[in-house]
C-alpha cells in the first residue's frame, strides 16, 4: 500500500496551472484595488527603508572615523532607532490594511464556495463526503488567505533586493556580478522542490479533509454508536484517519523543512566566497576596507530576501493548492441541468412523466420508459417494496436528480425550463426522517416562510388535535428542538415538519412517510395535519401507514420501476393481486378490524 493511498482526488477536482490560478486570484482581489495600491506603496517604502539601512550604517561609521564624538554617536544611534520605529509603524499599517483586504476576499470566496456547495444537487452529496466539502470551505479558504500575506512579504523583499542590487553594483560591480551568477544555482535547487511541494501539500490537505469527514460522520452517528456500545470502534476509525493524516503531514513537513536549511547553507557558501574575494581585493587595493564592509553588510540584506523568495515558494504552493481545491468545488459541473429559468408563479399541480428513464448507476436502471399522469389536486399514494422506485419518482419531481431521457412536465411546461428557486417554492417536502434545525419550534416552522406570524401558526396548530400537541411542548412554540430535533419525539418532529409545510401552502406536496411506530393518538394528529395539507395540493405520498394509504384518491403499486397495479384501496384489495399481498404483509395489522379481532382472540383465551 502506497504512502498516499486513500488520498485520491475527488472526481470534480481539476488541475489548474499557476497562471490560471494567479489570474483567478487577481479577479478575486479586483474589488480591493484601492487597498492593493496602498499596500504596494507601503511595501515600496518599507523596502526602501530596509535597503537604506546598511548604507546609513556604513556612512555613519565612516563619519565616526573623522569625528569620533559622543554627540555624533548618539545622533547615529538615534537615527538608526528612528528608522527602526518608522519601519515598524509602516509595517503595522501595511499588515492592518492587508488583513482587512484578505479578510474581505476570504469572506467573499468562502461565501461563493458555500453557495456553490448549497446549489449542488443531492447526487453530488451521494458521491462526495460532506466533511471533505466542509474542509474546502473552511480550512482551504484560510490557507488561501495566508497565501496573499506571504505574497505581500515576498513583494517587499523583491523590491528590497532590487534596490540593494543597485547599491552593490555601485560599490563593486565585479563582486556583484559574481553574486548574480550564483543566484541561478539557488533558484535551480529551490525549483526542484516545486513539484514535490505541491504534491505533498495537496495530499496533506486531502488527509486533513479525511479527518474532518470522519469526525463529522462519527459525531453525527454518536447515538447509534452508544446504543451498540461502539465508542471504541468510532475512536479507532478516527484514530486511523488521524494517524494517516499525521504520517502524510509529517512527510510534508520534512519536505518543506529542507528548504530553509538548504538555502542557509547556500547563503553561507556565498558569504564565504564573497569574504575571500573581497578580502583579496582589499589586499590588492581594488576596493577600500569600508566599501568591502558595506558590500558584505549589503550582501546579507540582499541574499536574505532572495532566499526567502525561494523558501516561500513551498508556502506559496500550499496557498495555490488550497485555491485549486476551493475553485474546483466552485467550478464543479452540476448534474441537474435547467434549459431555461422561467419564473414560476402559481402551479395548478398537474404532473406528467413521459417515457422517463432514470438511474443512479448507469448499469442499474430505476425507471425505464416510465409514464404517469397526476391530475391537479389528486392525492396519490405510492406503495411497493424497498428499491421499487417510489422515492426516485418524488426526487425527480423535486429536481433533486437528473433523469437521463424522456420528459417531465408541470402544468404542461417542461420541468427543465423552470427557475429552480421559484419552482421549489411551490413544493412542500417532508422526508422519511424529518430534519429539524437547532433552534425553536417556531423558527423551524417559519423556515420556508420567515414572515409567518405567531397568530397564523397558532391557528393552524389548533386545527391539529385542538392544539394539544403544542401543549405537550415545555415552552410551546419557543421550545428548543435540539440538534436535528433530538429533544422532540419522532411524532412531534413529524408534526413540526408538517406545520412547516402547512404554513408554506405549497402547490405540490411530497411525503416520504416515516416508518417509526408512534402511539395511536399522535398518529391521529399527524393524519389531521396531513388532511389539512391534502385539501389544497397535488400530493405524492410514499406511504407506510394504512391511514395515509386509505385516504389517497389513487394508489400506485410500484415494482422494478414500473406501475403494476393502480386504483383505490378497496378496489385493489378485491383484485387480490400484489397490493393485497402487501396489505396482508405490512398494513393489515394496522387496521381497526384486525386489532379488534386480536382483542377477541386474547379474551377467548
Amino acid at each position: 500500500m502506497g504512502f498516499f493511498s486513500g488520498l485520491g482526488a475527488e472526481q470534480y477536482d481539476r488541475q489548474y496551472s499557476d497562471r490560471e490560478l494567479l489570474k483567478r486570484i487577481a479577479d478575486n482581489f479586483s474589488p480591493q484595488r484601492k487597498r492593493i495600491i496602498s499596500i504596494s506603496a507601503l511595501v515600496t517604502i518599507v523596502a526602501l527603508i530596509s535597503a537604506s539601512t546598511p548604507i546609513i550604517i556604513s556612512r555613519s561609521l565612516e563619519a565616526l572615523e573623522t569625528t569620533p564624538t559622543m554627540e555624533a554617536t548618539l545622533l547615529i544611534g538615534g537615527g538608526v532607532f528612528m528608522i527602526g520605529v518608522l519601519n515598524w509603524g509602516i509595517n503595522w499599517i501595511r499588515r492592518a490594511i492587508t488583513a482587512r483586504a484578505i479578510g474581505d476576499v476570504v469572506l467573499a470566496l468562502r461565501t461563493q464556495a458555500f453557495g456553490a456547495a448549497a446549489d449542488h444537487d443531492l447526487s453530488f452529496y451521494d458521491k462526495f463526503s460532506s466533511g471533505r466539502i466542509v474542509s474546502r470551505i473552511t480550512s482551504d479558504t484560510k490557507d488561501f488567505g495566508q497565501l496573499v500575506t506571504i505574497a505581500t512579504d515576498v513583494t517587499a523583499q523583491v523590491i528590497q533586493a532590487s534596490i540593494l542590487s543597485v547599491v552593490l553594483f555601485r560599490i563593486e560591480w565585479k563582486m556583484t556580478m559574481l553574486v548574480l551568477l550564483y543566484l541561478p544555482i539557488i533558484f535551480f535547487i529551490t525549483a526542484g522542490f516545486r513539484k514535490l511541494a505541491r504534491k505533498v501539500t495537496r495530499n496533506g490537505m486531502r488527509a486533513m479533509a479525511e479527518v474532518n469527514a470522519t469526525i463529522k460522520e462519527t459525531v453525527s452517528g454518536i447515538s447509534v454508536a452508544k446504543n451498540f456500545r461502539q465508542e471504541m470502534s468510532i475512536f479507532n476509525t478516527f484514530d486511523t484517519a488521524n494517524q494517516e493524516s499525521y504520517r502524510v503531514n509529517l512527510r510534508r513537513g520534512f519536505v518543506l523543512a529542507l528548504v530553509f536549511p538548504t538555502l542557509n547553507a547556500l547563503g553561507g557558501i556565498a558569504a564565504a566566497v564573497m569574504v575571500y574575494v573581497g578580502g583579496w581585493s582589499v589586499v590588492r587595493g581594488g576596493v577600500t576596507a569600508a566599501a568591502w564592509f558595506l558590500f558584505i553588510l549589503s550582501l546579507n540584506h540582499f541574499l536574505f530576501p532572495i532566499m526567502n523568495l525561494s523558501a516561500f515558494w513551498a508556502q506559496i504552493q500550499q496557498g495555490l493548492s488550497a485555491a485549486e481545491r476551493v475553485y474546483a468545488l466552485i467550478d464543479a459541473d452540476p448534474n441537474v441541468l435547467q434549459e431555461d429559468d422561467e419564473e414560476v408563479k402559481q402551479l395548478k399541480g398537474q404532473v406528467r412523466f413521459e417515457k422517463v428513464d432514470f438511474h443512479y448507476i448507469p448499469t442499474e436502471a430505476i425507471l425505464s420508459r416510465f409514464n404517469l399522469l397526476i391530475p391537479p389536486g389528486e392525492n396519490l399514494a405510492l406503495v411497493g417494496h424497498t428499491g421499487a422506485g417510489k422515492s426516485s419518482i418524488a426526487k425527480l419531481i423535486a429536481r433533486f436528480y437528473e433523469f437521463q431521457s424522456g420528459k417531465i412536465t408541470l402544468d404542461g411546461r417542461d420541468i427543465r425550463s423552470f427557475d429552480l428557486t421559484s419552482y421549489r417554492r411551490q413544493l412542500g417536502i417532508v422526508s422519511q426522517v424529518p430534519f429539524l434545525f437547532s433552534g425553536t419550534v417556531a423558527e423551524n416552522i417559519r423556515y420556508a416562510r420567515p414572515n409567518a406570524t405567531e397568530a397564523e401558526m397558532l391557528k393552524m396548530a389548533n386545527k391539529i388535535g385542538d392544539g394539544e400537541w403544542l401543549e405537550t411542548l415545555p415552552n410551546g412554540f419557543d421550545s428548543e428542538v435540539g440538534e436535528r430535533g433530538a429533544r422532540l419525539s419522532m411524532g412531534q418532529r413529524q408534526l413540526v415538519a408538517l406545520m412547516r409545510v402547512l404554513i408554506q401552502n405549497p402547490a405540490i406536496f411530497i411525503l416520504d412517510e416515516a416508518t417509526a411506530s408512534i402511539d395511536p393518538f399522535t398518529e391521529w394528529q399527524i393524519q389531521q395535519a396531513l388532511n389539512l395539507i391534502l385539501e389544497n395540493t397535488t400530493s405524492i405520498l410514499i406511504a407506510h401507514r394504512l391511514s395515509t394509504i386509505k385516504s389517497a384518491d389513487r394508489i400506485l403499486v410500484i415494482e422494478d420501476g414500473g406501475i403494476i397495479e393502480e386504483g383505490n384501496h378497496d378496489h385493489l384489495l378485491t383484485q387480490n393481486g400484489h397490493y393485497a399481498e402487501l396489505y396482508n404483509t405490512y398494513f393489515r395489522h394496522q387496521s381497526l378490524s384486525y386489532v379488534e379481532k386480536q382483542g377477541e382472540v386474547i379474551r377467548d383465551k
